[in-house]
């Protein structure tokens, strides 16, 4: 995954800075697919028990187109290599409270993780490939305000009372943006250790 022209991260922290008027942190999380550990939801976060002829063809599919390019670019690429491969991960009881957010964020284009301290919201910011000129505006997708918010943890993990967890991957040019905005002496941006 590339790293989005920097203006997108501009105007997501723009609409969330206006609306609550404080400081915020914002990291870019792409696309958000990860492996799901919660009762009542497949290992891709789909519900089961619904779209059972969907899952059926697109089981079929995955196993036979899926090893195929699997194998294609295990060889072309010299190493192991997994089309459907997730990155991060949800663990929590039935119908936990990080679901609100990972079904709000799945399908977005761009999705951007903003908080402050009293607020945690998904970002759309739409397709980071072309030029943002032309994309439309971003648009929150999920919000939550104190004492409501889940915890959000540099350590790349948010958490809710309910026990649930997201934990999240992020490239190393993330990590780093991430851990530049964090060291700043900015004593209004949130400490969510």
């Amino acid at each position: 995954m590339t790293q989005p022209h920097p203006e997108f991260r501009q105007r997501v922290r723009a609409l969330a800075e206006s609306q609550w008027r404080e400081p915020v942190v914002v990291i870019h999380l792409g696309e958000v697919k990860p492996d799901f550990d919660v009762p009542g939801r497949r290992k891709d976060g789909t519900v089961i028990g619904q779209r059972l002829v969907r899952r059926f063809f697109w089981n079929l599919f995955r196993g036979t187109v899926g090893s195929l390019i699997n194998v294609v670019l295990s060889v072309a690429g010299g190493g192991v290599g997994n089309v459907f491969e997730r990155s991060g991960k949800v663990t929590g009881p039935e119908n936990a409270q990080a679901l609100g957010l990972l079904d709000a964020a799945r399908p977005a284009d761009s999705a951007w993780l903003v908080y402050s301290p009293s607020h945690v919201a998904v970002i759309d910011s739409g397709r980071t490939f072309v030029d943002p000129k032309d994309s439309p505006p971003p648009t929150i997708l999920w919000h939550a305000t104190t004492p409501n918010a889940p915890k959000v943890s540099i350590r790349r993990r948010i958490s809710w009372p309910d026990g649930s967890v997201y934990e999240y991957d992020l490239t190393y040019d993330e990590a780093k943006l991430l851990k530049e905005t964090l060291r700043g002496d900015d004593p209004a941006l949130p400490d969510r250790t």
